[in-house]
């Protein structure tokens, strides 16, 4: 196994993520099979549990872990799809070596961080990554492997010391490090300052890693006398020395590698020249090309809890995105704290008020995505009930979802106290209940994670339709709340149809409302595993929903395509 390490100087925020991703991307375009993982250094066993205004979004895979979004660049940049033990925390490592001490598998010995924890971690890495993620046979060539934090954390040393370990029993043609650093620039001077780098390297170097390329970030191209510096003062050879430079979007990094020879350095290092091919990125360059050339948009009201860092809801913008390129637009998203639409902040914030509803009445389409907690929940259901009552397309995901049928159950129904046992335990009307399989009392891994089948009911209904028909379709979920199926045939009769169940058919998956355009909530998150190239459906039909060409669109596209 060939082994390329990427990690981080100076600041946090980097890119190391996107970096790594991209890396993958030019190796995969020449020929090589690629996998990742990602450590983070965090004390969790999982990110399941952290707050999205701390960490970002939590993003889910198949086999129900919940995992750092970085996996989700990974799986969307590389096309693969990853296990929970493809992110590695500190709260794993000490786990399994903590439950190894307890079975007495290290038969009386003193058990420390060098060699019990470093050695877990170098297995744990060796064995993750010949485990196929790309629906082929057989170990991939190439494991990308995300340091993450930046070096001299505290909580790193562990894995620093391991990788040191791993990269002296491979062998330096299986091991290549790329240090990502930051190059400021200072307001009053102008000029590139390459001296934190420095300090960086030389600090990675005393723990015993030495970097083979740097990868420079900056606001602007990188001048050739802050690369001659970097060379000089780095030991790194100037044909190893990348610039990461500010682009228009994201898609744009893998060229940027390609365009300076990336792939030559790392496949030089690998000894992997004879392997490979030119890279090929044809299909790459058109999709980030093809996205700085569009010139319309279509406005998407985001209605959520997490507002104030978007990196909350990551996948489900890279979904709008998706989505929206396919159809020649750019996504043009409205942030809407949900607590400014709700009566209360008319009294204690009407600026707030007003522009929250002056912005919800002027975009295209609606989208309230999954949360927790009952912060916002009032405004996210006037979000609702304003998308079901003026026919604006509405996309309503896991909380999304609930939040419409408390909605219709209230405002239809009249049943006004209808509420989620999760934000009113003694409701008289319980339209969203607990799970009967969930735990009151531990809150990591707990949920209702992963992969599920939906078993669609309908198949002249739009989701069917979007869905091409498909008797059912897989997708990944995280929730602990359901529908009540007790309340199932009243709401039903009163127009909400569900249109989706589990294979038991007493849970609910998706909902419709056949006398909307588009109004539909669906209990799991397809955010995850919308692709480049190959958007979400729901997200494809509320786009075509917003610009009045779902109907054009499922009549010349019956199965989906």
């Amino acid at each position: 196994m060939k082994y390329v390490l990427v990690s981080g100087g100076v600041v946090s925020g980097l890119g190391k993520g996107v970096t790594a991703s991209s890396v993958g991307v030019v190796l995969k375009a020449c020929g090589l099979r690629v996998t990742s993982i990602k450590i983070d250094p965090y004390l969790n066993i999982d990110a399941g549990t952290m707050s999205p205004f701390e960490h970002g979004e939590v993003f889910v895979l198949d086999d129900g872990g919940e995992v750092d979004l970085d996996l989700g660049n990974y799986e969307r940049f590389l096309d693969v799809t990853l296990t929970k033990d493809n992110n590695i925390t500190t709260g794993k490592i000490y786990q399994s070596v903590l439950e190894k001490e307890r079975r007495g598998d290290y038969l009386g010995k003193t058990v420390q961080v060098v060699p019990h924890i470093t050695d877990a971690i170098k297995d744990w890495i060796e064995s993750v990554a010949v485990i196929p993620v790309d629906r082929n046979e057989g170990p991939a060539d190439v494991c990308v492997i995300e340091l993450g934090g930046t070096v001299g954390d505290i909580e790193s040393m562990p894995f620093i010391e391991a990788l040191r370990q791993l990269s002296f029993s491979v062998g330096p043609d299986n091991f290549c490090l790329i240090h990502v650093s930051l190059i400021p620039v200072l307001g009053v001077v102008g000029e590139q300052k390459t001296k934190p780098t420095q300090h960086s390297v030389r600090e990675l170097r005393a723990l015993g890693l030495t970097p083979h390329l740097l990868a420079c970030r900056s606001a602007e191209p990188l001048l050739q006398s802050a690369k001659d510096k970097l060379s000089q003062f780095c030991h790194v050879p100037m044909n190893s020395i990348l610039n990461i430079h500010d682009v228009p979007n994201i898609w744009h990094i893998p060229l940027l590698l390609r365009n300076q020879n990336a792939h030559h350095s790392i496949l030089q290092q690998l000894n992997l020249l004879s392997n490979a091919t030119p890279p090929d990125l044809q299909r790459w360059t058109e999709m980030a090309e093809s996205y700085d050339n569009l010139t319309e948009s279509v406005r998407i009201a985001m209605v959520g809890k997490y507002v104030g860092l978007t990196d909350s809801y990551l996948s489900v913008v890279k979904a709008l995105l998706h989505a929206c390129v396919a159809r020649s637009l750019r996504p043009s998203i409205d942030w809407i704290a949900a607590s400014d639409l709700e009566d209360e902040s008319a009294k204690s914030t009407p600026e707030g008020h007003a522009a929250a509803w002056e912005t919800l009445k002027s975009a295209a389409c609606v989208l309230v995505p999954g949360g927790f907690g009952d912060r916002g929940v009032k405004g996210m259901m006037l979000a609702a009930k304003y998308a079901r009552e003026n026919n604006v397309p509405y996309l309503g995901i896991c909380l999304g979802m609930q939040i419409s049928v408390i909605e219709f159950a209230r405002s239809v129904l009249g049943w006004e106290r209808a509420n989620s046992v999760e934000f009113d335990a003694q409701t008289p009307n319980p339209v969203v209940i607990f799970m009967p399989e969930g735990s009151r009392t531990h809150m990591g891994s707990t949920m209702r994670l992963g992969s599920r089948r939906t078993f669609l009911q309908a198949p002249d209904s739009i989701t069917s339709k979007l869905y091409g028909n498909s008797e059912y379709v897989d997708e990944r979920h995280r929730h602990r709340y359901e529908v009540n199926p007790d309340l199932i045939g009243t709401l039903e009769e009163a127009g909400l149809k569900f249109v989706g169940k589990d294979e038991s058919g007493k849970r609910m998956e998706i909902l419709e409302l056949p006398s909307h355009p588009f109004y539909v909530g669906v209990q799991f998150h397809p955010e995850f595993k919308s692709r480049p190239g190959r958007p979400s459906a729901l997200f494809l039909g509320l786009i075509l929903a917003a610009t009045r060409k779902l109907e054009a669109h499922i009549s010349r596209h019956p199965n989906g395509s």
